[in-house]
């Protein structure tokens, strides 16, 4: 497999077909999601204990909680419950857009001139249920997998008077060399489901067998993309973190003029700069995502011997032989 081909013609097709932004920002709804809530019941006078927080600051939480507080039960349940309806929506989302980005890259490789929105939406539907089942699969065998493992070490800890603890650090580079392989037959499997109209168990089998057929190629492109993509992201993520700077100066300006104006001020300005980089963030991150699913895409292609079509170049055209 020709790395360098896989990889720019991943870029030209995410390139050329900017309706992959959609489904790559669509596609970063998978794994976004998450929501914990904690309450604290008490009288009128709830306060944090302690005194870790500045003063200025410490007000502001103790405000805020006592705002909880007095929040009706009902509220709570709403938030739940939205919550929820924002985890389902998200992951509908989630995957139609990998499933799209899958699909797109798929016609693009076959030589489609143009990609439609809602051609490529109401096809991903088709593949919704499947896809969600696969993942569902592997996500439950691997948290059944890792509870299993704590308990096990748990207990041991126990019997072993504490010992067993220093096995731990060896398990765990284990579980992650593990977890980056599922993860891998993951991608793959998800593409064949796709790409090949496959059952999940059927899809599982293609993306473990060609894992292993082709094991060189396949940790070479996962490493490529991998730390590619995390340096991407790092450097996507970056100005989020700059963004946080006028919350912790109104933090420190604010308790050393023990004014809670300046406090507010920091934190209102963090905001508006999120609100404004925020937006660039989920284009630039979509972005990255259909790049790697793209790639992910024409890897499997090119490792199951779907190469491009002549009509795309000269380089795969048939030869013939004179004489």
């Amino acid at each position: 497999m020709e790395y360098g081909e896989v990889l720019s013609r991943s870029w030209k097709t995410v390139w050329k077909h900017k309706v992959l932004w959609v489904f790559g920002i669509l596609a970063g709804c998978v794994g976004g999601n998450g929501g914990g809530s904690s309450g604290g019941g008490g009288n009128t006078g709830y306060e944090v204990s302690g005194g870790d927080l500045p003063p200025a600051m410490q007000h502001f939480v103790n405000e805020l909680g006592q705002r909880i507080a007095h929040t009706p039960w009902w509220v709570f349940l709403l938030i739940g419950l939205g919550i929820l309806a924002l985890a389902a929506l998200s992951m509908f989302l989630g995957f139609t857009g990998r499933i799209g980005l899958i699909r797109g890259t798929r016609m693009a490789d076959e030589g489609a001139e143009r990609l439609g929105l809602s051609e490529l939406f109401s096809a991903s539907t088709h593949y919704f249920w499947r896809v969600f089942g696969l993942n569902l699969l592997v996500g439950l065998a691997i948290g059944l997998a890792l509870l299993i493992i704590l308990v096990s070490i748990i207990f041991l800890a126990i019997g072993t008077l504490g010992a067993a603890l220093l096995c731990v650090l060896p398990v765990v580079c284990v579980i992650v060399i593990l977890a980056w392989a599922v993860a891998v037959v993951l991608r793959l499997a998800n593409v064949a489901l796709v790409s090949d109209d496959l059952g999940v168990m059927d899809a599982l089998r293609r993306g473990w067998e060609m894992a292993r057929a082709n094991l060189g190629p396949v940790v070479v492109m996962a490493l490529i993309l991998g730390i590619g993509g995390w340096l991407a992201g790092l450097i996507i993520s970056l100005p989020v973190i700059l963004v946080a700077l006028p919350a912790g100066l109104g933090i420190v300006f604010g308790e050393l003029a023990g004014s809670r104006g300046v406090l507010a001020t920091g934190l209102v300005t963090a905001g508006v700069c999120l609100a404004v980089y925020l937006p660039v963030l989920i284009v630039a991150q979509g972005i990255l995502l259909a790049y790697i699913q793209a790639a992910w895409t024409l890897t499997y292609r090119r490792l199951s011997g779907q190469n491009l079509p002549a009509a795309s170049g000269p380089e795969v055209a048939p030869t013939t032989s004179t004489g």
